[in-house]
């Protein structure tokens, strides 16, 4: 399968990286070796892997040849390509794709390396990290654009930039990578709503005793949502049990109305729940529910963040709907990310995922021992069965 086209299936894909150290963190696992590791990523359901091949990096053109002697997933060789003799290397090293930096690279060298790499069957990752950059990547032969959240001269961080670039991207591209500084399910997931088709993770994995493990959490789904939230130790129980969003309510009438959005660390995302208007107050995310005459809330919703969005789906207010669902999957066919809500529990959160598909699930009153106060064992429950 070709890079370009492993990349682009339903949900979100993950090119896994394999690196020894790196200029901004010095060593990372000087002692790894691609025969351990490459198979993790595979079982872990990498669409494709990324292999260092430049020193500064403790890699080699010899690391994508072991490479390609392990794994069949598509190979991005990763370094500072300059000439279409190192493309001609990495494409017989067993290279399928090359990333081409454009901080390094002017418009002529950019378009004679795209067409070589094209001559000799190699794909090309185009790497941006501010809008000019993404202007001119966009005008280019790229087979993929990639994001990159770090600032290759200052090795600055800068995700909220990222998440922009990207969705404004989205419009014009069918495959976009979010490169860098992503180390939890909740952090792809921001990347999945501006429009990522795909993450690039290296150091998390390659620091994780369990590879395999922590890129299968990373990019598998339904997102986990507690919510309805008024007390921080609520939101720490939450946290604790590994949710990835933990919403708070500001609906007029609600029962489960919270003070403000509480105290939640950068694993996970804080959502501010709202009818008619959204209201972030300094949220992650906003949760909007249409209107309904006479009720709290309708029972459609969307949640969004400055760059992306999901439906969500959810009983109506005080009534039950015995098709719920059904209801709840033929909505799903239609958006490619849905929100499930509405009675879910830890004893049928399980079959409702099996039934439904959702991309994420979201319950608040049956986790509670009263209006607004978790019960921190079925929250744990919940969190659990959700996750498989």
């Amino acid at each position: 399968m070709k890079f370009k086209e492993a990349l682009a299936g339903p949900g979100l894909s993950a090119i896994a990286e394999f690196k020894r150290r790196s200029p901004s963190m010095g060593d990372i696992r000087p002692d790894a070796r691609l025969e351990d590791v490459l198979p993790a990523y595979e079982r872990g359901g990498a669409s494709a892997i990324s292999v260092l091949v430049d020193e500064r990096f403790a890699g080699s053109i010899d690391d994508l040849r072991a490479a390609r002697a392990v794994s069949r997933l598509p190979l991005l060789a990763k370094g500072f390509f300059s000439t279409e003799e190192q493309l001609r290397e990495l494409r017989e090293a067993g290279a399928d794709a090359a990333l081409l930096i454009l901080r390094d690279l002017d418009d002529e060298t950019l378009r004679r390396l795209e067409e070589r790499a094209h001559d000799i069957g190699l794909e090309t990752l185009v790497e941006a990290h501010d809008y000019e950059e993404l202007h001119r990547a966009m005008r280019g032969l790229h087979d993929v654009i990639g994001v990159n959240a770090r600032n290759l001269s200052t090795f600055a961080i800068d995700r909220a930039e990222q998440l922009r670039l990207v969705a404004f991207a989205y419009m014009h591209e069918d495959v976009l990578v979010a490169e860098s500084a992503i180390h939890s399910r909740a952090q792809a997931a921001e990347a999945e709503l501006a429009g990522a088709s795909a993450v690039l993770v290296g150091t998390s994995l390659m620091q994780a005793p369990d590879p395999e493990a922590t890129l299968r959490d990373l990019i598998s789904r339904p997102l986990v949502k507690v919510c309805g939230l008024t007390r921080q130790e609520d939101v720490d129980a939450a946290v604790e049990a590994g949710a990835d969003m933990l919403g708070f309510i500001f609906a007029e009438g609600s029962p489960r109305q919270a003070p403000a959005v509480l105290n939640v660390p950068d694993t996970a995302l804080s959502v501010a729940v709202s009818v008619g208007e959204p209201v972030d107050r300094g949220a992650n995310l906003v949760q909007v529910y249409e209107p309904a005459k006479g009720k709290v809330r309708g029972r459609k919703g969307y949640l969004r963040s400055e760059h992306g969005g999901a439906m969500v789906w959810d009983q109506p207010w005080d009534e039950i709907d015995p098709d719920h669902w059904q209801n709840a999957r033929a909505e799903g066919r239609l958006w490619p990310r849905l929100v499930f809500a509405g009675g879910l529990d830890p004893d049928n959160v399980r079959a409702a995922i099996d039934a439904v598909q959702p991309w994420a699930v979201d319950a608040a009153s049956r986790l509670e021992s009263e209006p607004g106060i978790k019960d921190h064992a079925k929250v744990r429950a919940f969190v659990e069965a959700a996750r498989g």
